[in-house]
């Protein structure tokens, strides 16, 4: 898979044109597949209003009304209950999946769950994350981000990338750089700290930052 790992959206005209390069075709032409699941683990964004506005395009950290050819919905949770063959293909032919934030430990719970996070690594498509929807991709996400706990305990997500993420940098009280530093000097490998006017590049292992904000690189 190709990987625009976001703070909060398609928010700039450079996070934006990655995109476009990514997908190697308009976005009028493109179908995507919004994920909202992360959003119901997390009590200020769901159940309710705000998960309706992002999957309805109305959100201000919009990725889903940018103008895509269909938008569908994949709900990681109803998954388990239904077989594989009725959203597999579905996932497999769609050009980009489009991951809201809410909390990391919640969506990468319903991504084993379910199926995809097995699936993911075998995608043509392009993964564009918000907040928790690009955290999950790292190989843990830190103390300071754990709120819902997972059955076993612990920080572990996914580990699709070799890297952390602290978003939201200056624009929520408590995500200040000093918190940055305390997180990043407890993590393991490399760590990012970005502003909600960046985003991360990640190609075949190839690592990019996009950014008309701020971030910061931690290197163990």
């Amino acid at each position: 898979m190709k990987f625009l790992l976001t703070s909060a959206g398609i928010n700039n005209k450079s996070i934006h044109d990655a995109l476009v390069d990514m997908l190697d075709k308009p976005i009028a032409e493109s179908n995507a597949l919004c994920i909202p699941t992360a959003m119901y683990g997390h009590p200020w964004v769901g159940p309710g209003v705000k998960t309706w506005q992002l999957i309805s395009g109305n959100s201000d950290n919009t990725f889903v009304g940018l103008g895509w050819k269909s938008v569908g919905v994949l709900e990681l949770t109803a998954l388990p209950s239904i077989d594989e063959d009725r959203w597999v293909p579905l996932v497999r032919e769609t050009d980009v999946l489009l991951v809201a934030g809410g909390d990391a430990l919640y969506l990468c719970h319903w991504m084993r769950q379910s199926g995809l996070a097995d699936l993911l690594p075998s995608l043509n498509a392009v993964y564009v994350g918000m907040s928790a929807g690009s955290m999950v991709m790292a190989p843990n996400i830190g103390e300071f981000f754990v709120g819902w706990t997972p059955p076993n305990g612990g920080d572990e997500t996914l580990g699709l990338v070799d890297f952390a993420m602290f978003p939201h940098l200056g624009m929520l009280p408590y995500n200040t750089m000093d918190a940055a530093e305390k997180w990043a000097a407890g993590m393991q490998g490399r760590a990012y700290v970005m502003d909600d006017q960046t985003a991360i590049k990640v190609i075949d292992g190839s690592v990019e930052v996009v950014s008309e904000g701020h971030w910061k690189l931690f290197s163990p």
